[in-house]
């Protein structure tokens, strides 16, 4: 969980630097998204690092959500008697509703982004046009839907990862101390809001019409 778990965040954070490019121009963006099919030629055939790459990622995503599972199913056998009394349990229930909901959500924003943005099968532009004419194309005025959509997509990434990160924090012992507790919550919070803020920032000034 927490092995795969890092990896998809490190993919995130690096997707989330290459989105940005989107504000440096089209031909900025247009080059970083060759410059991912090219990387590794001439000594490698076009595109073989970035399909390694997304393999690698698909594997990370299904054995993160058949850890979540296995771990679920772990824990219900080691307590088959609900507790007497229940402590923080509108707290948990919380956390644990996003997790698993939050978790549809974003498996289906992932194969909607994929055919929008990637093979553009559903995006206005199609799959012939240029990645920034794909990008600016999907999020325009009259596809709000779809930018709603990215903002709760991205919004329950964000509280997935805070949660992954405290429940990462909590696995190592790091929040025994009253002091060292306070400071990691707030540095999940942190990197989740910086995450999901660097995500939304382009869609929005797509939308609104600062980046055309």
């Amino acid at each position: 969980m927490a092995v795969t778990g890092a990896a998809l965040v490190l993919f995130l954070i690096a997707h989330m630097l290459g989105n940005l490019k989107v504000f440096m121009g089209a031909d900025s963006f247009n080059h970083y998204a060759e410059w991912l099919r090219t990387a590794g030629s001439p000594a490698l055939p076009n595109r073989t690092l970035l399909t390694i790459t997304e393999i690698v990622l698909a594997l990370c995503v299904v054995l993160h959500m058949w850890a979540a599972v296995s771990l679920a199913r772990r824990a219900a056998k080691a307590r088959p008697v609900k507790y007497a009394a229940k402590r923080k349990s509108q707290a948990k229930g919380y956390a644990t509703q996003t997790m698993r909901y939050g978790g549809v959500i974003i498996v289906l924003f992932v194969v909607w982004h994929l055919l929008d943005m990637t093979f553009g099968a559903v995006n206005p532009k199609g799959g012939d046009a240029t990645p920034y004419d794909r990008m600016v194309a999907g999020f325009q005025p009259d596809r709000w839907w779809v930018t709603a959509f990215y903002l709760v997509a991205m919004v329950m990434i964000g509280l997935h990862l805070r949660h992954g990160l405290w429940s990462a924090f909590q696995s190592l012992g790091l929040t025994r101390h009253p002091r060292s507790r306070g400071a990691l919550q707030t540095g999940a919070a942190a990197v989740s809001a910086v995450l999901v803020l660097g995500f939304v920032v382009a869609p929005i000034c797509i939308m609104i019409g600062v980046v055309k």
